[in-house]
């Protein structure tokens, strides 16, 4: 038995199938998961199975039948989705539908939808009722699976970061964006989903090793060579300088292997240490 990984279609994910034959990368193949049979893409090579782990399972490779009746559910749950929408408005639901999905067997629907505070479903799932008999399973998502769901562009023009390739959801604070020197601007340090861009976190260790080498904001030092002395009011973190306000009055970029702090700073102006 070996594991193969693969990708659903609402997300970038990979999933880690056993398989008791090697399936070529790219190949529509039915799974049997958490949900029940589904319809995924093979999105790398088969390894051996590691001794411990729970997986779903390659059934077999999708024939055209299953791809046509997949695309036929697929067609059947969109406007179920949307006539979930419609139903929720007519009643005043603050609930935004994001999407609805049926497994092969057509004997799961499971509907993702978001809202800020705790709701009766009750009602739209009896409005269900009459178009479908499949059980109904309504899953809550938050606003980082929306946009894995849905799909956007990013501020960079490309596709966001959660829907092509992001495996799982680290935590990203402002302070990734302070350490970076970047404008706390909520518009610009958004994302589409409207939280901190999944971006901030790739450069910033990077950011926090460069940040050891140069004087902290505010800190007072000296420049060697023309003694003049003043508070860094900006820091360019790659460049390995900082901008210096000087006691004359001057505003002057200095590389930070250039400066030493005064005699009398207050500790917590001294350059930046790990921890």
């Amino acid at each position: 038995m070996q594991i193969q990984p693969v990708r659903f279609e609402r997300s970038p994910q990979l999933h880690a199938m056993m398989t008791e034959q090697a399936y070529p990368v790219g190949a529509r193949v039915v799974v049997q998961g958490k949900r029940g049979p589904e319809v995924a893409t093979v999105r790398g090579e088969a390894e051996e199975m590691p001794a411990t782990g729970r997986y779903g399972m390659i059934l077999q490779e999708a024939t055209q039948e299953d791809l046509e009746r997949w695309a036929e559910l697929g067609r059947e749950a969109e406007d179920l989705k949307w006539l979930l929408r419609a139903r929720a408005r007519a009643r005043n639901l603050p609930v935004k539908i994001v999407a609805a999905e049926y497994t092969l067997d057509a004997s799961l629907l499971t509907v993702s939808y978001s809202a800020e505070e705790r709701i009766e479903l009750s009602a739209l799932i009896q409005d269900l009722r009459s178009h479908t008999r499949a059980r109904v399973n309504f899953a809550a998502v938050g606003p980082r699976e929306q946009a894995m769901m849905l799909g956007a562009l990013g501020a960079c023009g490309k596709e966001n970061c959660s829907s092509h390739h992001l495996q799982e959801f680290a935590p990203v604070s402002i302070r990734m964006a302070r350490d970076q020197q970047l404008p706390l601007n909520p518009e610009k340090l958004s994302g589409p989903c409207g939280r901190l861009l999944c971006c901030l976190q790739y450069e910033h260790t990077q950011y926090i090793e460069l940040l050891q080498h140069i004087p902290r904001k505010n800190a007072k030092v000296c420049v060697e060579g023309s003694g003049a002395c003043g508070k860094v009011v900006k820091l360019h973190p790659l460049q390995g300088t900082v901008d210096v306000y000087t006691d004359q009055g001057l505003l002057t970029e200095v590389p930070a292997a250039d400066l030493r702090a005064q005699k009398d700073a207050p500790q917590e102006n001294r350059p930046r240490r790990n921890g």
